[in-house]
């Protein structure tokens, strides 16, 4: 049987529609290639050397995060999250920049390609490790989690849509592309990912604000309490979901 739901923008309504917008034969073909050989990977190997290079590797990101080397995938698996040093609850790419600080340099935006590259690098340190962020740990983490959960329920902008608008029945499609149950997509899990569409690396907070601007609604700004607090509660979604660390993802 054919899936049959359509998110329409406009209205937040459900019509009809065939499996036609779904992707296409040749969009799947070279999805599938893309899979074995992914292009962030590039990207990732960049993060890398910047990684090594200009912040101090591993052992100066345990230090700033005052976890042993050998507990830091782990602890990485459970971003974002309440950095005690940072007084916020934060998101790799957040972390990062106060690194830089620490260190005396020139704090890069959190939209850089370096950032993006480097935090990408950092996160895949976790790879295949369970996602683990603990929205029970303590009471920021706590407060975060609950003003991510009311950001993603909440309409607004004039098309009057949330995210569970469009992320709340698998298998929905609009504008011609598939809108999978962001647990279920590991959504927390796969970003940093490969964007077939832009051809470059992109983050979840960066896609979620395309995702806005879609949507008719005014963007978060990256790092922001509201944009760290989305992320938290997707993030647990992946969690919920069982999901594992798989970095750099690959999407459409």
């Amino acid at each position: 049987m054919k899936k049959i739901v359509l998110t329409l923008a406009l209205t937040g309504t459900f019509v009809l529609a065939g499996e036609q917008y779904s992707m296409s034969a040749a969009d799947k073909k070279m999805y599938e290639e893309m899979l074995e050989n992914n292009p962030a990977d590039i990207f990732v190997s960049d993060g890398e050397e910047i990684f090594e290079e200009e912040f101090g590797g591993e052992e100066s990101l345990a230090k700033f995060l005052d976890v042993s080397e050998k507990d830091l995938a782990k602890y990485i698996a459970g971003f974002p999250r309440y950095v005690k040093k940072m007084g916020n609850v934060v998101g790799l790419d957040q972390v990062l920049q106060a690194m830089e600080v620490e260190q005396g340099k020139k704090k890069d935006a959190l939209d850089s390609e370096k950032i993006f590259n480097t935090s990408a690098y950092v996160k895949s340190l976790a790879n295949d490790l369970p996602v683990s962020i603990d929205v029970k740990e303590n009471k920021e983490i706590e407060n975060s989690f609950a003003l991510g959960k009311k950001l993603y329920n909440t309409r607004r902008g004039y098309r009057g849509l949330s995210c569970n608008s469009c992320h709340s029945l698998p298998g929905s499609v609009l504008r011609t592309q598939s809108l999978p149950s962001l647990g279920g997509a590991n959504a927390g899990g796969t970003w940093p990912a490969y964007r077939m569409t832009l051809s470059k690396l992109v983050t979840l907070q960066e896609r979620s604000r395309g995702c806005m601007k879609d949507a008719g609604q005014e963007p978060l700004p990256l790092g922001s309490k509201e944009m760290v607090a989305l992320e938290v509660y997707i993030t647990n979604l992946a969690k919920e979901n069982k999901k594992v660390v798989t970095i750099p993802g690959l999407k459409r």
